[in-house]
């Protein structure tokens, strides 16, 4: 597929929405409405590891004090949160996402600076920051091409991408295992801990379109196509994955 074609990240669902041109609201209302429960849930998919995990993704891709970051798909900051206390400045690092609700969620936590804008249309500047980071919402979007696109064109020369997801596994019995506890139990616990149907909802949703993602290679491909000089992705249990890529030009940060 050519650079410049729509690549979605997964058919349309009809179980939540009828087509792809109502895929955008329905998810934007999901998230409005789930916002203040999120971190809750959250601790449930992850048992107290995700902070640890975000920070060292973060640094394995070069981010240190003095650099510049666009969190895109911001939520309610999980990875923004050990963005500011890598680079020790909250105004250092830039929020964005179209849900007015995580904002919102985002704003009661961290004082750093927040845009409501679309992930495919991103309202900032050319080579405005040395790192786009993205937290588990790649599979949110509508057009992976031209995603990835506007994030090579507000990095700068030599800037980084990082982008952090949850792929099916390979291996029959794991593939089984995790559909059985994000698509069954986790949707079940996060019903009845907060009370929340849409949470329920949310959570089958972060199953679903987990199970009918494409491919970690139509991803990495997708993130060359861009413009990428560099592009690959790191794994770990066969299920966690960071993405990564770097924009050509510039000096690479030195290792910690």
């Amino acid at each position: 597929m050519k650079p410049d074609q729509p690549l979605e990240p997964h058919p349309v669902l009809p179980e939540y929405y009828p087509d792809l041109a109502q895929r955008p609201a329905f998810v934007r209302g999901l998230f409005d409405h789930t916002a203040r429960h999120y971190d809750h849930v959250n601790r449930l998919l992850s048992f107290g590891s995700g902070s640890w995990y975000r920070r060292r993704a973060l640094l394995r891709v070069g981010l240190r004090p003095g650099m510049t970051v666009l969190d895109v798909a911001i939520g309610t900051g999980l990875v923004a949160r050990q963005a500011v206390a890598i680079t020790g400045d909250p105004q250092a690092v830039i929020g964005l996402d179209v849900s007015a609700g995580m904002l919102a969620e985002v704003r009661r936590l961290l004082n750093i600076p927040l845009i409501q804008g679309l992930m495919e249309r991103l309202p900032v500047a050319d080579a405005c920051c040395d790192l786009v980071s993205m937290g588990y919402a790649l599979r949110h979007v509508a057009d992976l091409n031209a995603t990835f696109r506007e994030f090579h064109r507000v990095l700068r020369p030599g800037g980084v991408l990082l982008i952090l997801e949850i792929a099916r596994p390979a291996a029959p019995f794991k593939r089984a295992l995790l559909k059985f506890y994000l698509g069954r139990l986790i949707p079940l616990l996060s019903r009845l801990t907060t009370g929340q149907r849409d949470l329920q909802t949310l959570m089958r949703y972060y199953w679903d379109t987990i199970e009918t993602c494409v491919p970690p290679e139509t991803i990495i491909q997708a993130i060359r196509a861009a413009g990428f000089a560099e592009a690959g992705c790191d794994v770990e249990f066969d299920l966690f994955r960071a993405y990564f890529g770097r924009k050509a030009g510039g000096a690479e940060p030195a290792d910690d």
